[in-house]
Protein backbone atom coordinates (compact mmCIF):
# COMPACT_ATOMS: atom_id res chain seq x y z
CA UNK A 1 0.00 0.00 0.00
CA UNK A 2 2.87 2.38 0.50
CA UNK A 3 4.26 2.05 -2.95
CA UNK A 4 3.12 4.47 -5.71
CA UNK A 5 4.04 4.20 -9.16
CA UNK A 6 4.84 7.44 -10.56
CA UNK A 7 2.03 7.48 -12.64
CA UNK A 8 -0.08 7.75 -9.70
CA UNK A 9 1.88 10.26 -8.46
CA UNK A 10 1.16 12.54 -11.08
CA UNK A 11 -1.89 11.76 -10.94
CA UNK A 12 -2.71 12.51 -7.70
CA UNK A 13 -0.73 15.70 -7.90
CA UNK A 14 -2.86 16.87 -10.83
CA UNK A 15 -5.73 16.42 -8.84
CA UNK A 16 -4.82 18.62 -6.27
CA UNK A 17 -3.92 21.01 -8.71
CA UNK A 18 -6.95 21.03 -10.36
CA UNK A 19 -8.83 21.85 -6.96
CA UNK A 20 -6.52 24.54 -6.07
CA UNK A 21 -7.13 26.28 -9.26
CA UNK A 22 -10.91 25.54 -9.62
CA UNK A 23 -11.54 27.30 -6.18
CA UNK A 24 -9.20 30.01 -6.37
CA UNK A 25 -11.68 32.47 -8.26
CA UNK A 26 -13.58 32.45 -4.86
CA UNK A 27 -10.86 34.42 -3.35
CA UNK A 28 -11.04 37.17 -5.80
CA UNK A 29 -13.01 39.80 -6.84
CA UNK A 30 -14.84 39.99 -10.16
CA UNK A 31 -12.72 42.48 -11.49
CA UNK A 32 -9.48 40.54 -11.45
CA UNK A 33 -11.07 37.59 -12.85
CA UNK A 34 -12.25 39.57 -15.55
CA UNK A 35 -9.21 41.62 -16.67
CA UNK A 36 -6.03 39.92 -15.48
CA UNK A 37 -6.88 36.35 -15.34
CA UNK A 38 -5.83 34.69 -18.66
CA UNK A 39 -9.25 33.09 -20.18
CA UNK A 40 -7.96 29.21 -19.96
CA UNK A 41 -8.08 29.38 -16.35
CA UNK A 42 -11.49 28.39 -14.32
CA UNK A 43 -13.51 31.38 -13.34
CA UNK A 44 -16.47 30.01 -11.97
CA UNK A 45 -17.09 30.84 -8.27
CA UNK A 46 -18.96 29.47 -5.75
CA UNK A 47 -22.78 31.30 -5.90
CA UNK A 48 -24.13 32.10 -2.64
CA UNK A 49 -27.87 31.10 -2.13
CA UNK A 50 -30.70 33.44 -0.65
CA UNK A 51 -30.20 32.79 2.68
CA UNK A 52 -26.87 34.00 2.31
CA UNK A 53 -26.95 37.22 -0.26
CA UNK A 54 -30.53 37.78 -0.14
CA UNK A 55 -32.83 38.15 -3.02
CA UNK A 56 -37.00 36.96 -4.06
CA UNK A 57 -38.57 34.37 -3.03
CA UNK A 58 -42.03 34.14 -4.64
CA UNK A 59 -44.55 30.63 -4.89
CA UNK A 60 -46.78 30.67 -7.31
CA UNK A 61 -50.29 29.07 -7.65
CA UNK A 62 -51.43 27.28 -10.96
CA UNK A 63 -55.00 28.56 -10.98
CA UNK A 64 -56.72 25.22 -12.26
CA UNK A 65 -59.99 26.95 -13.58
CA UNK A 66 -57.92 29.24 -15.82
CA UNK A 67 -56.76 26.20 -17.52
CA UNK A 68 -60.51 24.37 -17.55
CA UNK A 69 -61.81 27.16 -19.71
CA UNK A 70 -58.68 27.63 -21.89
CA UNK A 71 -59.27 23.65 -22.94
CA UNK A 72 -63.06 23.77 -22.87
CA UNK A 73 -62.88 27.42 -25.10
CA UNK A 74 -60.16 24.91 -27.53
CA UNK A 75 -62.70 21.84 -27.73
CA UNK A 76 -65.57 24.35 -28.03
CA UNK A 77 -63.59 25.49 -31.20
CA UNK A 78 -63.47 21.68 -32.51
CA UNK A 79 -66.71 20.84 -32.12
CA UNK A 80 -67.63 24.19 -34.50
CA UNK A 81 -65.19 23.20 -36.90
CA UNK A 82 -66.26 19.49 -36.73
CA UNK A 83 -70.13 20.12 -37.50
CA UNK A 84 -69.14 22.50 -40.24
CA UNK A 85 -67.07 20.08 -42.12
CA UNK A 86 -69.99 17.64 -42.13
CA UNK A 87 -72.30 20.31 -42.80
CA UNK A 88 -74.55 19.48 -39.55
CA UNK A 89 -76.70 22.33 -38.69
CA UNK A 90 -76.56 22.98 -34.55
CA UNK A 91 -77.53 25.81 -32.11
CA UNK A 92 -76.56 26.75 -28.45
CA UNK A 93 -72.92 26.29 -28.90
CA UNK A 94 -71.29 27.62 -25.92
CA UNK A 95 -69.39 26.44 -22.31
CA UNK A 96 -72.01 25.96 -20.03
CA UNK A 97 -71.95 24.16 -16.80
CA UNK A 98 -67.99 23.50 -16.92
CA UNK A 99 -69.05 22.07 -20.11
CA UNK A 100 -68.93 22.70 -23.72
CA UNK A 101 -71.91 21.56 -25.05
CA UNK A 102 -74.33 21.83 -28.75
CA UNK A 103 -77.40 21.45 -29.86
CA UNK A 104 -78.32 19.19 -33.09
CA UNK A 105 -81.50 20.79 -35.18
CA UNK A 106 -82.21 17.83 -36.78
CA UNK A 107 -82.43 14.73 -34.54
CA UNK A 108 -81.54 12.72 -37.67
CA UNK A 109 -78.34 14.20 -37.98
CA UNK A 110 -77.54 13.39 -33.95
CA UNK A 111 -75.68 9.85 -34.77
CA UNK A 112 -73.22 11.17 -37.11
CA UNK A 113 -72.71 14.05 -35.22
CA UNK A 114 -72.69 12.28 -32.32
CA UNK A 115 -69.89 10.22 -33.64
CA UNK A 116 -67.52 12.75 -35.26
CA UNK A 117 -67.64 14.60 -31.42
CA UNK A 118 -66.18 11.40 -30.19
CA UNK A 119 -62.94 11.67 -32.21
CA UNK A 120 -62.46 14.68 -29.82
CA UNK A 121 -62.53 12.19 -26.43
CA UNK A 122 -58.85 11.39 -26.20
CA UNK A 123 -57.15 8.80 -23.53
CA UNK A 124 -54.91 10.96 -21.44
CA UNK A 125 -51.17 11.08 -23.41
CA UNK A 126 -49.56 9.43 -19.68
CA UNK A 127 -52.19 6.78 -19.26
CA UNK A 128 -51.55 5.52 -22.82
CA UNK A 129 -47.95 4.45 -21.67
CA UNK A 130 -49.21 3.43 -18.28
CA UNK A 131 -52.02 1.32 -19.61
CA UNK A 132 -54.71 2.74 -17.09
CA UNK A 133 -57.40 3.82 -20.19
CA UNK A 134 -57.91 7.36 -18.30
CA UNK A 135 -60.25 9.33 -20.87
CA UNK A 136 -59.16 13.91 -20.60
CA UNK A 137 -63.03 13.88 -21.54
CA UNK A 138 -66.29 12.60 -21.36
CA UNK A 139 -69.40 12.51 -23.73
CA UNK A 140 -72.87 13.05 -22.53
CA UNK A 141 -75.51 12.51 -25.17
CA UNK A 142 -78.80 13.78 -24.13
CA UNK A 143 -82.35 12.80 -26.04
CA UNK A 144 -82.99 16.11 -26.95
CA UNK A 145 -80.41 16.38 -29.50
CA UNK A 146 -78.06 18.40 -26.51
CA UNK A 147 -74.02 16.72 -26.55
CA UNK A 148 -72.01 18.14 -23.78
CA UNK A 149 -67.95 17.06 -23.95
CA UNK A 150 -66.95 17.45 -19.97
CA UNK A 151 -63.18 16.91 -18.83
CA UNK A 152 -62.70 14.84 -16.47
CA UNK A 153 -61.11 14.76 -12.74
CA UNK A 154 -58.07 13.03 -14.43
CA UNK A 155 -58.02 14.72 -17.35
CA UNK A 156 -58.09 18.33 -15.32
CA UNK A 157 -55.06 16.85 -13.27
CA UNK A 158 -53.13 15.90 -16.08
CA UNK A 159 -53.66 19.46 -17.61
CA UNK A 160 -52.54 20.97 -14.45
CA UNK A 161 -49.69 18.98 -14.03
CA UNK A 162 -48.74 19.63 -17.86
CA UNK A 163 -49.28 23.18 -17.13
CA UNK A 164 -47.02 23.30 -14.40
CA UNK A 165 -44.22 21.95 -15.93
CA UNK A 166 -44.45 24.41 -18.74
CA UNK A 167 -44.72 26.94 -16.69
CA UNK A 168 -41.19 26.06 -15.02
CA UNK A 169 -39.77 25.91 -18.28
CA UNK A 170 -41.07 29.53 -19.59
CA UNK A 171 -40.50 31.10 -16.17
CA UNK A 172 -36.71 29.69 -16.25
CA UNK A 173 -36.72 31.62 -19.96
CA UNK A 174 -37.47 34.61 -18.37
CA UNK A 175 -35.62 35.22 -15.40
CA UNK A 176 -32.45 33.97 -17.32
CA UNK A 177 -33.27 37.17 -19.59
CA UNK A 178 -33.18 39.05 -16.70
CA UNK A 179 -29.58 38.09 -16.21
CA UNK A 180 -29.50 36.84 -12.58
CA UNK A 181 -27.31 34.15 -11.18
CA UNK A 182 -28.40 30.53 -10.81
CA UNK A 183 -32.17 31.28 -9.78
CA UNK A 184 -34.00 28.53 -8.08
CA UNK A 185 -37.31 26.58 -9.89
CA UNK A 186 -38.76 23.92 -8.99
CA UNK A 187 -42.17 22.41 -8.59
CA UNK A 188 -43.83 22.38 -5.16
CA UNK A 189 -46.94 20.12 -4.89
CA UNK A 190 -49.41 19.62 -8.36
CA UNK A 191 -49.78 22.83 -8.65
CA UNK A 192 -47.52 25.19 -7.16
CA UNK A 193 -44.26 26.34 -8.63
CA UNK A 194 -41.20 27.95 -6.49
CA UNK A 195 -38.82 30.65 -7.52
CA UNK A 196 -36.11 31.93 -5.65
CA UNK A 197 -33.80 34.27 -7.55
CA UNK A 198 -30.61 35.32 -5.25
CA UNK A 199 -29.46 38.82 -5.40
CA UNK A 200 -32.27 40.41 -7.05
CA UNK A 201 -33.82 42.97 -4.81
CA UNK A 202 -36.62 44.43 -7.21
CA UNK A 203 -39.45 41.93 -6.24
CA UNK A 204 -42.10 44.27 -7.93
CA UNK A 205 -40.19 43.37 -11.48
CA UNK A 206 -39.89 39.94 -11.07
CA UNK A 207 -43.80 39.49 -9.79
CA UNK A 208 -45.13 41.79 -13.02
CA UNK A 209 -42.73 39.85 -15.22
CA UNK A 210 -43.87 36.24 -13.47
CA UNK A 211 -47.77 36.95 -13.29
CA UNK A 212 -47.56 38.10 -17.20
CA UNK A 213 -49.54 35.76 -18.69
CA UNK A 214 -47.93 36.92 -21.97
CA UNK A 215 -50.45 36.20 -24.77
CA UNK A 216 -49.03 37.69 -27.32
CA UNK A 217 -51.54 38.30 -30.62
CA UNK A 218 -52.05 40.60 -33.64
CA UNK A 219 -55.48 41.12 -34.58
CA UNK A 220 -57.25 43.79 -37.15
CA UNK A 221 -59.21 46.42 -34.96
CA UNK A 222 -62.69 46.89 -36.46
CA UNK A 223 -63.62 50.07 -37.85
CA UNK A 224 -67.31 49.30 -38.54
CA UNK A 225 -68.35 50.82 -35.16
CA UNK A 226 -67.01 53.46 -33.04
CA UNK A 227 -65.56 51.66 -29.56
CA UNK A 228 -67.61 54.00 -27.37
CA UNK A 229 -70.79 53.05 -29.31
CA UNK A 230 -69.76 49.37 -28.61
CA UNK A 231 -69.47 49.91 -25.23
CA UNK A 232 -72.61 51.79 -24.73
CA UNK A 233 -74.80 49.30 -26.99
CA UNK A 234 -73.28 45.76 -27.88
CA UNK A 235 -70.19 45.15 -30.06
CA UNK A 236 -70.35 42.98 -33.23
CA UNK A 237 -70.26 39.25 -32.83
CA UNK A 238 -66.95 38.36 -34.30
CA UNK A 239 -65.52 41.64 -32.41
CA UNK A 240 -64.59 42.84 -28.42
CA UNK A 241 -63.64 45.63 -26.89
CA UNK A 242 -59.99 46.13 -25.44
CA UNK A 243 -58.66 48.64 -23.83
CA UNK A 244 -54.86 50.29 -24.07
CA UNK A 245 -52.08 48.88 -21.85
CA UNK A 246 -51.64 50.65 -18.75
CA UNK A 247 -48.73 52.29 -18.25
CA UNK A 248 -46.75 51.34 -15.38
CA UNK A 249 -45.55 54.55 -14.62
CA UNK A 250 -48.57 56.43 -14.81
CA UNK A 251 -51.17 53.64 -13.80
CA UNK A 252 -55.12 54.96 -15.04
CA UNK A 253 -58.30 53.20 -14.02
CA UNK A 254 -59.77 51.32 -17.41
CA UNK A 255 -62.10 53.96 -17.95
CA UNK A 256 -59.64 56.43 -18.72
CA UNK A 257 -57.95 54.40 -21.40
CA UNK A 258 -58.72 54.63 -24.17
CA UNK A 259 -60.97 51.51 -25.79
CA UNK A 260 -60.24 50.10 -29.03
CA UNK A 261 -63.19 47.45 -31.02
CA UNK A 262 -60.89 44.54 -31.99
CA UNK A 263 -62.04 41.51 -34.24
CA UNK A 264 -61.67 37.85 -32.22
CA UNK A 265 -59.79 36.55 -34.95
CA UNK A 266 -56.05 35.68 -34.49
CA UNK A 267 -54.24 36.66 -37.93
CA UNK A 268 -51.06 35.82 -36.14
CA UNK A 269 -49.88 34.39 -32.75
CA UNK A 270 -47.04 35.05 -30.55
CA UNK A 271 -46.14 31.12 -31.03
CA UNK A 272 -45.03 32.58 -34.65
CA UNK A 273 -42.31 35.52 -33.41
CA UNK A 274 -39.07 34.25 -34.34
CA UNK A 275 -37.18 37.33 -32.11
CA UNK A 276 -37.66 40.33 -30.29
CA UNK A 277 -35.48 43.24 -29.07
CA UNK A 278 -35.64 47.03 -27.32
CA UNK A 279 -34.03 49.52 -29.47
CA UNK A 280 -35.13 52.89 -29.69
CA UNK A 281 -36.46 54.94 -32.75
CA UNK A 282 -34.41 56.47 -35.11
CA UNK A 283 -36.56 59.51 -35.28
CA UNK A 284 -38.07 60.28 -31.81
CA UNK A 285 -35.17 58.32 -30.14
CA UNK A 286 -38.26 56.88 -27.94
CA UNK A 287 -37.43 52.84 -26.39
CA UNK A 288 -39.43 50.60 -28.83
CA UNK A 289 -39.50 47.30 -29.19
CA UNK A 290 -38.28 45.30 -32.34
CA UNK A 291 -39.95 41.82 -33.71
CA UNK A 292 -39.17 39.55 -36.37
CA UNK A 293 -41.51 36.70 -37.38
CA UNK A 294 -40.43 33.16 -38.43
CA UNK A 295 -41.18 32.28 -41.93
CA UNK A 296 -44.56 31.19 -41.44
CA UNK A 297 -45.34 34.01 -39.22
CA UNK A 298 -43.54 36.14 -41.86
CA UNK A 299 -45.98 35.05 -44.77
CA UNK A 300 -49.13 35.77 -42.84
CA UNK A 301 -47.89 39.39 -42.03
CA UNK A 302 -46.94 40.08 -45.69
CA UNK A 303 -50.56 38.53 -46.76
CA UNK A 304 -52.06 40.70 -43.87
CA UNK A 305 -50.55 43.58 -44.21
CA UNK A 306 -51.43 43.34 -48.41
CA UNK A 307 -54.85 43.13 -47.56
CA UNK A 308 -55.40 45.28 -45.08
CA UNK A 309 -53.26 48.30 -46.40
CA UNK A 310 -54.94 51.76 -44.71
CA UNK A 311 -56.61 50.05 -41.39
CA UNK A 312 -55.60 49.78 -38.42
CA UNK A 313 -54.43 46.34 -36.52
CA UNK A 314 -53.82 45.74 -32.68
CA UNK A 315 -50.63 44.32 -31.34
CA UNK A 316 -52.77 42.94 -28.08
CA UNK A 317 -50.97 41.53 -24.84
CA UNK A 318 -52.78 39.67 -22.61
CA UNK A 319 -56.07 41.49 -23.43
CA UNK A 320 -54.65 44.51 -23.80
CA UNK A 321 -53.61 46.60 -26.77
CA UNK A 322 -49.90 47.87 -26.72
CA UNK A 323 -50.32 49.43 -30.18
CA UNK A 324 -52.59 49.87 -32.91
CA UNK A 325 -50.84 51.50 -35.86
CA UNK A 326 -52.36 51.87 -39.03
CA UNK A 327 -50.93 49.66 -42.41
CA UNK A 328 -49.62 52.18 -44.52
CA UNK A 329 -47.92 49.58 -47.06
CA UNK A 330 -47.55 45.60 -46.84
CA UNK A 331 -44.74 44.45 -44.70
CA UNK A 332 -43.15 41.20 -46.19
CA UNK A 333 -39.81 41.43 -44.28
CA UNK A 334 -41.46 39.87 -41.61
CA UNK A 335 -40.40 42.37 -38.88
CA UNK A 336 -42.17 45.17 -37.39
CA UNK A 337 -41.57 47.66 -34.72
CA UNK A 338 -44.06 47.77 -31.62
CA UNK A 339 -44.31 51.48 -29.98
CA UNK A 340 -46.19 52.88 -27.18
CA UNK A 341 -45.50 54.85 -23.85
CA UNK A 342 -41.99 52.73 -22.95
CA UNK A 343 -39.24 53.31 -20.72
CA UNK A 344 -35.81 51.31 -21.52
CA UNK A 345 -37.05 48.74 -18.65
CA UNK A 346 -40.48 48.36 -19.89
CA UNK A 347 -39.16 47.78 -23.80
CA UNK A 348 -36.83 45.20 -22.35
CA UNK A 349 -39.01 43.94 -20.39
CA UNK A 350 -41.80 43.16 -23.01
CA UNK A 351 -38.88 41.76 -25.04
CA UNK A 352 -38.50 39.57 -22.57
CA UNK A 353 -41.73 38.06 -22.29
CA UNK A 354 -42.07 38.34 -26.35
CA UNK A 355 -38.90 36.19 -26.30
CA UNK A 356 -39.79 33.62 -23.57
CA UNK A 357 -43.41 32.66 -24.75
CA UNK A 358 -46.77 32.36 -23.24
CA UNK A 359 -47.14 30.94 -20.02
CA UNK A 360 -49.78 27.90 -20.49
CA UNK A 361 -52.08 29.51 -17.58
CA UNK A 362 -52.28 31.97 -15.09
CA UNK A 363 -50.54 32.69 -12.04
CA UNK A 364 -51.26 33.36 -8.56
CA UNK A 365 -48.91 34.55 -5.78
CA UNK A 366 -49.43 32.44 -2.57
CA UNK A 367 -46.35 33.39 -0.88
CA UNK A 368 -43.57 36.38 -1.51
CA UNK A 369 -40.74 37.18 0.53
CA UNK A 370 -37.85 39.61 0.59
CA UNK A 371 -34.57 38.77 2.04
CA UNK A 372 -31.95 41.61 2.87
CA UNK A 373 -28.33 40.71 2.41
CA UNK A 374 -27.99 41.98 5.95
CA UNK A 375 -29.14 38.57 7.08
CA UNK A 376 -26.83 36.51 5.11
CA UNK A 377 -23.43 38.45 5.94
CA UNK A 378 -24.33 37.54 9.18
CA UNK A 379 -24.83 33.59 8.51
CA UNK A 380 -21.72 33.59 6.20
CA UNK A 381 -19.78 35.28 9.00
CA UNK A 382 -21.04 32.46 11.83
CA UNK A 383 -20.31 30.11 9.53
CA UNK A 384 -16.98 31.44 8.52
CA UNK A 385 -16.25 31.49 12.58
CA UNK A 386 -17.78 28.06 12.78
CA UNK A 387 -15.94 26.38 10.19
CA UNK A 388 -12.16 27.87 11.70
CA UNK A 389 -13.66 27.25 15.35
CA UNK A 390 -13.58 23.61 14.35
CA UNK A 391 -11.12 23.51 11.69
CA UNK A 392 -8.79 24.39 14.63
CA UNK A 393 -9.91 21.97 16.95
CA UNK A 394 -9.60 19.38 14.48
CA UNK A 395 -6.04 20.49 14.01
CA UNK A 396 -5.08 20.64 17.42
CA UNK A 397 -6.36 17.05 18.63
CA UNK A 398 -4.83 15.72 15.73
CA UNK A 399 -1.43 16.70 15.97
CA UNK A 400 -1.57 16.54 20.13
CA UNK A 401 -2.63 12.84 19.30
CA UNK A 402 -0.43 12.01 16.39
CA UNK A 403 2.14 14.06 16.27
CA UNK A 404 3.84 13.78 12.60
CA UNK A 405 1.21 12.12 11.48
CA UNK A 406 -1.21 14.34 13.03
CA UNK A 407 0.50 16.88 10.70
CA UNK A 408 0.25 14.54 7.78
CA UNK A 409 -3.64 14.64 8.45
CA UNK A 410 -3.95 18.28 8.97
CA UNK A 411 -2.63 18.95 5.71
CA UNK A 412 -5.02 16.49 4.14
CA UNK A 413 -7.61 18.08 5.72
CA UNK A 414 -6.98 21.57 4.60
CA UNK A 415 -6.29 19.45 0.59
CA UNK A 416 -9.76 18.04 1.31
CA UNK A 417 -11.51 21.90 2.17
CA UNK A 418 -9.78 22.98 -1.02
CA UNK A 419 -11.05 20.02 -3.04
CA UNK A 420 -14.52 20.53 -1.92
CA UNK A 421 -14.39 24.34 -3.17
CA UNK A 422 -13.05 22.89 -6.24
CA UNK A 423 -15.87 20.61 -7.01
CA UNK A 424 -18.14 22.86 -6.16
CA UNK A 425 -17.05 25.61 -8.38
CA UNK A 426 -16.54 23.63 -10.99
CA UNK A 427 -20.15 22.38 -10.63
CA UNK A 428 -21.31 25.35 -10.38
CA UNK A 429 -23.34 25.11 -7.32
CA UNK A 430 -25.21 27.36 -5.05
CA UNK A 431 -23.83 27.94 -1.24
CA UNK A 432 -26.70 28.07 1.32
CA UNK A 433 -26.43 27.86 4.78
CA UNK A 434 -27.10 24.36 5.42
CA UNK A 435 -24.57 23.93 2.55
CA UNK A 436 -21.97 25.45 4.53
CA UNK A 437 -23.25 23.27 7.96
CA UNK A 438 -22.13 20.67 5.51
CA UNK A 439 -18.92 21.57 5.29
CA UNK A 440 -18.43 21.99 8.66
CA UNK A 441 -19.52 18.51 9.01
CA UNK A 442 -17.52 17.88 6.16
CA UNK A 443 -14.20 19.26 8.03
CA UNK A 444 -15.42 16.93 11.24
CA UNK A 445 -15.32 13.76 9.02
CA UNK A 446 -12.44 14.67 6.91
CA UNK A 447 -10.25 13.52 9.69
CA UNK A 448 -12.36 10.33 10.72
CA UNK A 449 -10.42 7.57 8.18
CA UNK A 450 -6.90 8.74 9.31
CA UNK A 451 -8.19 8.21 12.63
CA UNK A 452 -9.07 4.72 11.82
CA UNK A 453 -5.91 4.48 10.08
CA UNK A 454 -3.40 5.58 12.58
CA UNK A 455 -5.13 3.46 15.38
CA UNK A 456 -4.92 0.32 12.61
CA UNK A 457 -1.20 1.19 12.51
CA UNK A 458 -0.81 1.33 16.44
CA UNK A 459 -2.17 -1.80 16.95
CA UNK A 460 -0.39 -3.49 14.07
CA UNK A 461 2.95 -2.19 15.71
CA UNK A 462 1.77 -3.19 19.21
CA UNK A 463 1.76 -6.79 17.81
CA UNK A 464 4.67 -6.77 16.86
CA UNK A 465 5.02 -5.93 13.61
CA UNK A 466 7.84 -3.57 12.13
CA UNK A 467 7.00 0.04 11.49
CA UNK A 468 6.89 -0.24 7.62
CA UNK A 469 5.27 -3.57 8.16
CA UNK A 470 3.26 -1.87 10.79
CA UNK A 471 1.92 1.20 8.63
CA UNK A 472 1.44 -0.91 4.87
CA UNK A 473 -0.69 -3.31 7.44
CA UNK A 474 -3.05 0.09 8.86
CA UNK A 475 -3.49 0.76 5.32
CA UNK A 476 -4.93 -2.15 3.55
CA UNK A 477 -6.84 -3.01 6.81
CA UNK A 478 -8.20 0.05 7.38
CA UNK A 479 -9.93 0.59 3.93
CA UNK A 480 -12.40 -1.75 4.01
CA UNK A 481 -14.06 0.12 7.09
CA UNK A 482 -13.51 3.27 5.60
CA UNK A 483 -14.92 2.87 2.49
CA UNK A 484 -18.54 1.23 4.86
CA UNK A 485 -18.45 4.34 7.23
CA UNK A 486 -18.44 6.64 3.86
CA UNK A 487 -20.56 4.67 1.34
CA UNK A 488 -23.50 3.84 3.86
CA UNK A 489 -23.62 8.37 4.51
CA UNK A 490 -23.13 8.67 0.87
CA UNK A 491 -26.15 6.52 0.53
CA UNK A 492 -28.09 8.74 3.21
CA UNK A 493 -26.92 11.77 1.02
CA UNK A 494 -28.58 10.50 -2.12
CA UNK A 495 -31.56 9.56 -0.21
CA UNK A 496 -32.43 13.48 1.20
CA UNK A 497 -30.99 14.18 -2.15
CA UNK A 498 -33.71 12.89 -4.11
CA UNK A 499 -36.77 13.24 -1.50
CA UNK A 500 -35.37 16.42 0.02
CA UNK A 501 -35.71 20.14 -1.78
CA UNK A 502 -34.30 23.54 -1.62
CA UNK A 503 -32.06 23.64 1.57
CA UNK A 504 -32.18 19.66 1.98
CA UNK A 505 -30.58 19.17 -1.38
CA UNK A 506 -28.20 21.91 -0.64
CA UNK A 507 -26.65 20.44 2.30
CA UNK A 508 -27.19 16.64 0.75
CA UNK A 509 -24.82 18.11 -2.72
CA UNK A 510 -22.40 19.47 -0.32
CA UNK A 511 -22.14 16.54 1.95
CA UNK A 512 -21.97 13.72 -0.87
CA UNK A 513 -19.23 15.42 -2.75
CA UNK A 514 -17.30 15.76 0.91
CA UNK A 515 -17.89 12.36 1.29
CA UNK A 516 -15.89 11.60 -1.92
CA UNK A 517 -12.93 14.43 -1.12
CA UNK A 518 -12.67 12.82 2.19
CA UNK A 519 -11.99 9.55 1.02
CA UNK A 520 -9.26 10.79 -1.76
CA UNK A 521 -7.80 13.19 0.54
CA UNK A 522 -7.97 11.51 3.73
CA UNK A 523 -6.66 7.80 2.47
CA UNK A 524 -4.94 8.44 -1.03
CA UNK A 525 -3.31 11.74 -0.65
CA UNK A 526 -2.67 11.32 2.83
CA UNK A 527 -0.84 7.91 2.21
CA UNK A 528 1.34 9.25 -0.33
CA UNK A 529 2.66 12.04 1.93
CA UNK A 530 3.02 8.93 4.71
CA UNK A 531 4.62 6.83 1.77
CA UNK A 532 7.31 9.99 0.82
CA UNK A 533 8.08 10.42 4.38
CA UNK A 534 8.76 6.18 4.77
CA UNK A 535 11.05 6.39 1.68
CA UNK A 536 12.72 9.17 2.55
CA UNK A 537 13.67 8.49 6.18
CA UNK A 538 13.31 4.72 6.83
CA UNK A 539 12.14 4.94 10.10
CA UNK A 540 12.92 2.49 13.01
CA UNK A 541 10.51 3.55 15.25
CA UNK A 542 6.59 4.29 14.90
CA UNK A 543 5.95 8.39 15.60
CA UNK A 544 2.55 7.90 16.68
Amino acid sequence: MLHFAKWKVGLVLITVLCGILFSIPNMLSDKFLTETMPGWLPSNKLVLGLDLQGGAHILLQVEEEGVIKERLEVLRGDVRTLLREEKIGYTGLAIKDGAAQVRIRDLNDLDAATAKIRTLVQPISSSILTGSGAMETSLDVAETGVIRLELTQEGITNRVRNAVAQSIEVIRRRIDELGTTEPSIQQEGDSRVLVQVPGLQDPDRLKNILQSTAKLTFRMVDVTMAPETALETRPPLDSEVLFEADDKNNPLPQEQRTPYLVTKRVLISGDELDDAQPTFDQQTNEPVVSFRFNTSGATKFARVTEQNVGLPFAIVLDNEVISAPSIREPIRGGSGIISGSFTAESANDLAILMRAGALPADLTIVEERTVGPGLGKDSIAAGEIAGMVGALAVVVFMFLSYGLFGLFANVALVINVVLLIGVLSALGATLTLPGIAGIVLTVGMAVDANVLIYERIREENNYGRSTIAAIDAGYSRALGTILDANITTFIAAVILFSLGSGPVRGFAITLAVGLITTVFSAFTFNRLLVATWVKARRPSKLPI
